[in-house]
């Protein structure tokens, strides 16, 4: 075999080149890009430009003659916005000897039928050892359809965060309004239920007027109720209503709906009839409120829109139970006027009537279905209707609640039953959280967690303001920043000593028990947890609480109160009702005037102050804080009671944040003030 000549070296390399570039434009045509090379001389001047054909014909060009091979032709069709960034890089790219920069910019080039489009041009040189360059090869692409997509991406973008903000002030002007309202409605509402109140308290008063009091006391708080549902009709559009689960007295609940009921029936000349299928339980966990307005809602209609010897009826059934869940379904039949079928799929659209005659007749207004549809969904639950003009109406509202095991043990006073427990978890340890809250949750108790001391604490103080403290306390020992030690002394400084702590730790109970038991923790439970422990040392603590003697009811007679209240005939009321305890009031009309009296005198001549939210010169907050801020010696620790129609729970928050120890919510009942002064004022 002969040896291959220097003239077929040639030939074969010239061959594998042009496959190459046959390979190259294959590709650039597959992709739709151009492709360019620019020659240099030794010196580094350029010498030759070679625009591709693809590279013409994107720009609608066909050959040479219309697009010749100079720079110029590339660079006069240049965006003048675009024309000096884009040469610069260029030249910069070519006079770059280290070989280290790349050419890649994205600029608009002028088409000869397409106007200005949008282009990315990436090269690279290749240079000789000294850094000069040899060849300059470039890849073209159209990027104008992206470009497009990009642009109205960022549109869309930039409407969704418009129409996010705009929602957010829809929102913060909603929870203005709502608090607004509240304080307008609950105001003249406070007026009517405390001086009902103070008349119902004169034993003077013949029985019949007693009567009438009474009845105008339950008429107010019904109508309370009514204007708590409707401000939380607007509450539930914003995702802020909340449904409680708690355990309650089921025939306590179904007594008081009948007795209102009958009453009305009673009055009109219709029959009236309760009755109960199947299992249903004296207790269940749920929240009885809601479902109280619901039957009577629907009940209400029913009574309103039945004629003079008609019929009521409300049927309760059992109808599956699963785990600890119970099914109930309630059906409210009635003999009245009944609704077309045209009308009922808009019987649940706010302000939605029949006919405004039917309006006229029987004074509804449209809102009592919508807030009740509402409540029923927000519960998980089902509502339904069917009615026939000139018949009747059957409303069939089905409900899941948890049973509730309330027998009580004979055996054990101090027994609690898991299902009116609520225990607080605090760990640091998310999985260990976690694994409490399973196992408690088989138990039925209800169980919270927290992650650190601090939130703990907060979360204690939160609860413990409205006078719903936890039943139990599990704390880690080891945590970083507050330890479990500390975790419970900052506790015990808020709910005193009746509430049990027990310490979870993996380490021996001996090494920390002092220490632990002198910040008031009552005993301990290893880890890993189970529920057994848990219940025995909770039984144990509970028994040991228990066994003490009763707390001594606090003497208010003679108690000095700071009341800051600018409403005049507010102010009264609460001077009158502080009077039936025989305490002794001094006013002030707002926050400004009660800082400055409070300084004007000695520490401990104020044992507490009752603090309004909405005053002119400064409101109940500011005040609240100033009072903190001063250099008395009971600043810190004198009781302030906030007494106030922003009823909100974000409104009891920044009380809370603003040092308040209590927050009271207009009509406020006189029986929950006394006990809230009596717990705040116990040792003081």
């Amino acid at each position: 075999m002969g040896q291959t000549t220097e003239s077929e070296e040639r030939a074969e390399l010239y061959a594998q080149l042009q496959n190459e570039a046959a390979s190259l434009d294959t590709i650039h045509e597959m992709l739709g890009s151009g492709k360019w090379t620019m020659d240099f001389d030794e010196s580094g001047t350029m010498v030759r430009v070679n625009w591709s054909d693809e590279f013409r014909r994107m720009l609608g060009y066909h050959d040479q003659e219309d697009f010749p091979n100079v720079l110029e032709s590339w660079s006069n069709l240049l965006h003048p916005n675009d024309k000096e960034r884009v040469l610069n890089e260029f030249n910069e790219t070519i006079a770059d000897y280290t070989g280290k920069k790349a050419y890649d910019v994205e600029y608009q080039l002028l088409t000869k039928d397409r106007g200005y489009r949008w282009y990315r041009a990436v090269g690279k040189p290749t240079r000789r050892p000294d850094g000069s360059p040899i060849t300059y090869v470039g890849v073209f692409l159209d990027i104008t359809e992206q470009k497009d997509m990009f642009s109205k991406l960022a549109q869309q973008r930039e409407s969704l965060n418009a129409a996010l903000q705009e929602a957010n002030q829809a929102n913060k002007a909603k929870t203005a309004f709502l608090s607004n309202m509240s304080h307008e409605i609950r105001t003249p509402m406070n007026a009517i239920i405390g001086l009902n109140s103070i008349a119902l308290s004169d034993p003077t008063i013949s029985p019949q007027t007693r009567e009438y009091l009474e009845k105008i006391g339950i008429s107010a708080h019904h109508l309370l109720g009514i204007i708590n549902d409707i401000l939380d009709m607007s509450r539930i559009e914003s995702g802020r209503m909340i449904i409680k689960s708690e355990e309650f007295s089921f025939a306590k609940m179904l007594e008081q709906v009948n007795t209102i009921v009958s009453g009305q029936c009673n009055d009109k000349g219709l029959k009236y009839e309760c009755r109960t299928v199947g299992r249903i339980d004296d207790y269940y966990i749920g929240d009885d409120m809601k479902l109280r307005q619901v039957l009577i809602n629907i009940l209400g209609n029913a009574v309103k829109f039945t004629p003079e010897g008609g019929a009521v009826s409300l049927t309760i059934e059992d109808v599956k139970r699963l785990n600890d869940q119970a099914t109930l379904r309630f059906t409210i039949r009635d003999t009245g006027i009944g609704m077309s079928k045209q009308f009922l799929p808009r019987i649940f659209d706010a302000f939605s009537q029949e006919d405004s005659s039917s309006t006229n007749r029987f004074s509804s207004t449209g809102l009592g279905m919508p807030i009740t549809k509402s409540i029923v969904e927000l519960m998980n639950g089902r509502i339904e209707v069917e009615s026939e003009k000139g018949v009747g109406t059957t409303f069939t509202v089905t409900i899941t609640l948890l049973q509730a095991n309330h027998e009580a043990s004979e055996e054990d006073e101090f027994e609690l039953h898991p299902h009116e427990m609520s225990v607080l978890v605090i760990d640091d340890d998310r999985i260990a959280c976690d694994h409490a809250k399973l196992v408690l949750s088989h138990l039925g108790i209800n169980c919270e967690t927290v992650l650190s001391g601090e939130e703990a604490v907060e979360l204690v103080r939160i609860r413990h303001v409205r006078r719903e403290d936890f039943n139990l306390i599990l704390v880690d020992w080891k945590m970083p920043g507050m330890d479990g030690v500390e975790t419970t002394k900052q506790i015990r400084s808020i709910v005193g000593n009746d509430t049990p702590i027990i310490i979870l730790t993996s380490y021996n109970w001996e090494d920390i028990e002092g220490e632990a038991r002198e910040a008031g923790v009552d005993t301990f439970a290893p880890k890993p947890l189970f529920a057994g422990t848990v219940m025995d040392e909770f039984r144990s603590a509970f028994r040991k609480k228990n066994s003490r003697p009763a707390r001594r009811t606090v003497d208010l007679k003679g108690r000095r109160i700071l009341l800051a209240e600018d409403v005049e005939i507010n102010a009264e009321i609460m001077m009158m009702v502080l009077s039936m305890r025989e305490m002794d009031v001094d006013h002030a009309q707002n926050g400004k005037v009660a800082v400055e009296m409070y300084q004007e005198q000695e520490p401990g001549y104020y044992d507490a102050v009752l603090m309004d939210m909405r005053m002119p010169e400064m409101d109940g907050l500011e005040a609240t804080r100033a009072i903190r801020a001063t250099d008395q010696a009971d600043a810190k620790t004198i009781p302030i009671i906030a007494l106030t129609a922003n009823a909100f729970d974000e409104d009891m928050q920044r009380s809370m944040q603003a040092g308040l120890n209590a927050h009271l919510s207009k009509p406020v009942e006189p029986d929950l003030l006394f006990q809230t002064l009596e717990e705040l004022l116990e040792g003081r």
